[in-house]
């Protein structure tokens, strides 16, 4: 029995989607819910399962293509016999390549040979398409554009496949050359590469905003000690728990929410003159992917505990690094959160992430002496302090506000009840 596969209905505003790759080629066996294909959105890239176990049978879209929801683009043959068969295991690929390789392909070399470093290259006119995988893989492999060209693909059209790129790296790998010439030039040959879907959204989203808003920055220290204490005292129990790790990050929402709650302006978003403040409180939390930048928000965070936010965090980031956040929760924040500490950076002024009118970066925690101040006068000790940072959107917010709000947050860490935050 053939069963039809739909362009899937990704979020409420979304109408089509762009497909990035596919998994599977025609005659290829799957098992349900093994990747089927990569499908991308002016908001998400999401790797999309299939719904049945068989045999592909065909294939009606390819690379590259536009299909509206609701599209047939693809058939699964599901018979009885079909459905017996032995399904493969997929390929593993090691974590640090960029882009995930289709499961069943074994890299076989092609029938053409290496064409000599100064063959010329014959000029069609026509732009030839590559897929973001066969992209990554030349650029890691330091091949060319030019090479790139000149290799004959097997594909649709003539495209190159994974499958001809690795083959023409086995054939260029195996000619002995003395010396290296080759791959010293295309090492310094200059690289023209076209922006992912992705890139272009995130480029188009973050010029935008500077067109938009009035950016205004302010800094403030935090002492963290006692955060960093506590966390290093109760993180072993709250691991074995909940399975998985107490971060610094739930801290830091929690009090941007609790300062929010009596800041509504920073809580707002512009139309024109018109303020519009937001009666929920939803934290869009910055999370980097391999293929950029990532908000997804954390709605209603008003309603929810300490462990609630800790909860909502870590799932939020777990599925956007696995590609498994829904277009519709990336969007409705009234307010984003960047750790930029995560990698060890200082301090960072982050773009307003559009239509919130602020947005706050956070720091690494560092230890450094520091001014103790008490009843007994002043002395210098070792203290965990962090960095935050508000952007804020000028039109709305003067100087005197956004300082209030970043020193409200401050306050809030500082000062943490930890003993009755569960």
């Amino acid at each position: 029995m053939l069963v039809d596969v739909v362009m899937p209905k990704m979020g409420e505003s979304i109408t089509e989607g762009t497909i990035l790759e596919w998994r599977k080629k025609v005659g290829d066996t799957i098992a349900a819910d093994e990747i089927l294909l990569e499908i991308g959105t002016d908001k998400v890239d999401s790797e999309i399962p299939s719904p049945n176990a068989g045999v592909i049978a065909e294939i009606l879209a390819e690379p590259n293509d536009v299909v509206e929801v609701g599209k047939v683009i693809v058939r699964i043959e599901t018979d009885g016999d079909v459905a017996a068969a032995p399904i493969p295991e997929p390929e593993k690929e090691p974590k640090q390549k960029p882009e995930p390789v289709q499961a069943t392909e074994q890299p076989s070399p092609v029938t053409t040979s290496e064409p000599p470093p100064n063959k010329s290259i014959p000029q069609t006119g026509e732009k030839k398409y590559y897929t973001p995988l066969v992209k990554s893989i030349a650029r890691k492999e330091g091949i060319s554009q030019d090479e790139l060209v000149a290799i004959q693909g097997t594909g649709k059209n003539g495209r190159v496949t994974k499958k001809d790129l690795l083959g023409y790296i086995e054939t260029r790998t195996a000619v002995p050359t003395a010396p290296p010439v080759p791959a010293v030039v295309s090492q310094l040959t200059d690289e023209r590469v076209e922006m992912d879907k992705i890139r272009k959204s995130i480029a188009e989203h973050m010029r935008m905003s500077v067109d938009t808003s009035a950016h205004f920055h302010l800094m403030n220290e935090v002492d963290m000690t006692h955060i960093v204490q506590y966390v290093d005292a109760n993180g072993a129990g709250f691991k074995s728990r909940e399975g998985f790790s107490l971060t610094y990050t739930p801290f830091i929402v929690y009090a941007c929410v609790r300062a929010l709650q009596f800041s509504p302006d920073m809580n707002s978003s512009l139309e024109g003159t018109t303020i519009i403040r937001k009666k929920n409180v939803n934290i869009g939390l910055a999370v980097a992917v391999d293929a950029g930048l990532m908000v997804p928000v954390i709605p209603r965070c008003e309603e929810l505990n300490f462990l609630g936010l800790c909860r909502k965090v870590r799932d939020l980031a777990a599925r956007a690094r696995s590609k498994k956040i829904k277009p519709d929760e990336l969007s409705g924040s009234t307010f984003s959160i960047s750790n930029f500490g995560i990698f060890n950076v200082t301090i960072g002024t982050p773009i307003i992430n559009q239509p919130n009118v602020g947005i706050l970066g956070v720091g690494t925690i560092k230890k450094k002496p520091v001014v103790i101040e008490n009843a007994d006068g002043d002395a210098i000790g070792i203290r965990s302090m962090m960095y935050l940072s508000i952007g804020f959107d000028h039109r709305l917010i003067d100087g005197a506000g956004g300082a209030q709000f970043i020193q409200a947050i401050q306050q809030n860490l500082e000062n943490m009840d930890l003993e009755h935050l569960f």
